[in-house]
């Protein structure tokens, strides 16, 4: 009698992931950043979509007298004002979402198809708004430093030095440094180089680097051209004279500050469109509340190898 041999076999892991569910994310989308300065500014409402900042007129020229004794000799002033002080316009970061009916109908388990492409949406829209309230040529904070406020690298990486004249820059309560991820750390290696490891500072739940207690917050929307790139420091809120955000309140559909989200309607063709809108705005209320180190190199990382053995 022959022997008889089973084959023994198991089900596999392709057959198998038949019956079974996986569990699925929302769609992760790599340009969405922290958006710190958005979190940092003082945001001011706006009435009908214009923000005036009035100035003084000849600050210099106010007479006051604290030498003489007589009451009956005082000094006369008075505090002159600029008649039109400079008048910022809320700007308008807005696109229009399409999602076809039917995609939403059969297709939002376990995400809501509309949702999630609002969500996307409204963080590519976040997004351009941090880069336009540092880039815009009209209101951006690139554009709006004064040529008296402005430093230049000694050697081209930003060093201890280089901060430390910016803040002389902008003495009065400066707030935080704003700067590109890679100009951070080309400071970092700099001061540690120099044996000054620069202290960190948690805020929102996260670490960053600091330099005289002021933290340097990163973002990707300062841009670097050639290997070069800039470094900010601000000072803010409207009762410090320093820099704010401009946002228009009350915006009908409102889904958060400045930000609305209108439903359209649906077309012939079953879109439903979805018009996605946010209103700011930047003023600096006084030249010296921003200071900007220039021409900063990032790209130094075989001279500091170097150094370094040295």
């Amino acid at each position: 009698m022959s022997d008889i041999h089973e084959a023994h076999t198991a089900l596999g892991d392709v057959a198998a992931r038949t019956l079974s569910n996986a569990t699925k994310t929302v769609p992760m989308m790599g340009t969405i950043t922290p958006r710190w300065l958005v979190h940092l500014l003082q945001w001011v409402p706006v009435e009908a979509g214009i923000y005036r900042v009035n100035k003084v007129k000849n600050e210099t020229s106010l007479a006051v007298d604290c030498s003489s004794l007589d009451e009956k000799v005082l000094p006369q002033t008075f505090v002159d004002y600029e008649e039109w002080g400079r008048e910022y316009r809320l700007n308008a970061v807005n696109t229009v979402l399409d999602v076809h009916t039917r995609i939403a109908d059969l297709y939002s388990s376990p995400h809501n198809q509309i949702r999630e492409q609002l969500r996307l949406t409204i963080e590519t829209v976040k997004e351009r708004q941090e880069s336009e309230l540092i880039n815009n040529t009209e209101y951006g904070l690139l554009n709006n430093v004064a040529d008296s406020m402005k430093v230049k690298t000694r050697n081209g990486s930003p060093t201890p030095d280089d901060l430390d004249e910016l803040i002389a820059k902008v003495w009065k309560e400066p707030a935080f440094f704003l700067a590109h991820p890679r100009a951070i750390a080309a400071f970092g290696r700099e001061a540690t180089r120099r044996g000054t490891p620069p202290p960190t500072l948690s805020l929102f739940g996260s670490q960053f680097l600091t330099w005289r207690g002021l933290p340097l917050i990163p973002t990707d929307k300062l841009r670097i051209t050639n290997g070069k790139t800039n470094i900010l420091l601000l000072r803010t809120g409207e009762s410090r004279q320093g820099v704010v955000g401009l946002y228009q309140p009350n915006l009908t559909d409102e889904l958060s500050m400045g930000l609305s989200v209108r439903f359209m309607g649906i077309n012939h063709k079953a879109i439903a469109s979805y018009l996605v809108s946010l209103y700011c705005s930047l003023a600096v209320l006084t030249e010296d509340a921003l200071g900007l180190l220039e021409n900063v190199e990032v790209d130094n990382y075989y001279d500091y190898a170097y150094d370094y053995k040295k």
